[in-house]
């Protein structure tokens, strides 16, 4: 059935995050996180101000009875509260001093983790709640790929050129100064790793991971970009991926692609069986030595420093979590003089910061997102549905995955985009679900919306 008229009006009226949202998600892809408001800090960079903002108007439109919070309810809002209570109290524990003494920096620091984890709920909870229909899911999944593209030409000009266009977009942002946290090249046998609009390589490599097979999600069911696009977005994070010579973005494509190739319709499974190899025989005949490069770096083992670094600081982190096994040093309170104790890994990062508590809560704030979304792909009766609940399973995956090889929460894009995938994963658990307030037709948003009086969503 078509809709006309009045109708019409208000299905359009209805489609479509805030603006305030879109405009985040756009700023932390593709706006240097290391470019900050001086009296801010680490904290004052444009995306992070942004996402804090969303998650202060969230508040205060529950707070005035603007919405209600509670009918939202799904697997990842649980297990974000839990997280945001583990890192409450380790704060709370560091201020008190129950984990120790402390010193301004430190302090600082652990003011600087709540902020984030705040400015990341806010993202989660915004995404869930004003995403509800499979028109604003294609249009909110439209500019996240297309931050996502943007940051991977960055990262091309970086790799062919050795230029930084970063540079340009930093000189033009008065007002900001750089904090000197970037690292937009980095060598690695012949080649130079790059890491387009985020802070490293590495960071680089898990986003395009995660973004990838929701890039192919978008480009069979989003109709409003040219073919063009839609085509040349997936190749460009590939090939953003691959200009990282990461590890890490190597093992999260091939999460990605196990967990997602078989929740594809049918015949997107069988190009998968040719694109795969053709993409690396594409790669091995274009760029002469990625490959060797590539499984050299893989197969290093102990010959390869970055890899002792991360498995040295073992010994150094069980001493300190037994310590404080709890509830840990306080979040951001480790801040280690000599450079070879800085730990490379998430997970040692979380256990001796937020103890034991924080430990269980940010394994299930990655693993609970992806294995509901997985559910709900299972259950999808809608071919779209059950495509992009494998992808966000994937990309939850690939996010629990990756943290055990860097300290993933220190990077912001990372650290904001993953909650955006947690979000997402909300917006699919509850259609498939069959929540009232959410539709995958016009027709039943049409029937919804008489229903309802105002209409239209609370934060416009």
């Amino acid at each position: 059935m078509k809709i006309q008229g009045k109708n019409a009006q208000i299905v359009s009226e209805m489609e479509g995050p805030p603006l305030l949202l879109k405009v985040t998600l756009l700023s932390v892809l593709v706006l240097p996180a290391y470019m900050v408001m001086g009296p801010l800090g680490a904290s004052g960079s444009v995306g992070h101000v942004l996402a804090l903002s969303v998650f202060v108007i969230w508040m205060a439109a529950a707070a005035f009875g603007l919405h209600n919070p509670w009918i939202f309810g799904h697997p990842g809002r649980a297990v974000l509260l839990f997280w945001i209570i583990a890192s409450c109290l380790s704060y709370i524990a560091l201020f008190s001093g129950f984990s120790g003494g402390s010193d301004n920096i430190q302090r600082a620091a652990a003011d600087r983790w709540i902020l984030l984890i705040g400015a990341g709920a806010g993202i989660t909870l915004m995404t869930t709640e004003t995403v509800r229909t499979l028109s604003s899911l294609r249009l909110i999944v439209r500019i996240v790929i297309m931050g996502a593209v943007i940051s991977c030409v960055v990262a091309l000009f970086q790799f062919t050129l050795r230029i930084d266009p970063m540079t340009w977009v930093s000189s033009m942002m008065l007002g900001f100064e750089n904090n000197g946290s970037g690292t937009p090249f980095q060598e690695r046998g012949t080649f130079a790793r790059v890491a387009g609009s985020t802070m490293h390589p590495i960071e680089l490599g898990v986003i395009t991971s995660m973004l990838l097979p929701l890039s192919l999600w978008w480009a069979k069911y989003d109709r409003s970009m040219p073919t063009w696009f839609r085509v040349a977005a997936p190749i460009l994070l590939f090939a953003g991926n691959v200009m990282t010579v990461s590890r890490t973005s190597m093992l999260g494509l091939v999460v990605a692609a196990v967990i997602a190739i078989p929740f594809m319709p049918i015949l997107a499974k069988k190009w998968a069986v040719v694109v795969v190899p053709m993409g690396t025989a594409v790669l091995f005949l274009m760029v002469p030595g990625m490959v060797t490069t590539l499984f050299s770096s893989a197969t290093a083992g102990s010959s390869d420093a970055s890899i002792t670094y991360r498995t040295d600081d073992y010994p150094l982190a069980w001493l300190l979590f037994f310590d404080h096994p709890f509830l840990g040093l306080g979040p951001g309170a480790w801040i280690p003089v000599d450079p070879k104790n800085i730990f490379d890994n998430q997970y040692l990062l979380t256990v001796i910061t937020l103890g034991c508590i924080g430990l269980l809560a940010f394994l299930l704030y990655l693993l609970v997102p992806a294995f509901a979304a997985l559910m709900a792909a299972r259950r999808a009766e809608s071919e779209e549905l059950r495509f992009i609940g494998g992808c966000l399973g994937a990309a939850m995956l690939v996010a629990a995955i990756s943290a055990g090889t860097f300290d993933a929460m220190s990077f912001q894009t990372f650290a904001l985009i993953t909650p955006f995938f947690v979000g997402l994963q909300g917006t699919v658990w509850l259609m498939v679900k069959g929540h009232p307030a959410y539709s995958i037709t016009a027709e039943r948003e049409v029937l919804k919306m008489k229903r309802q009086t105002g209409g239209i969503s609370w934060i416009r």
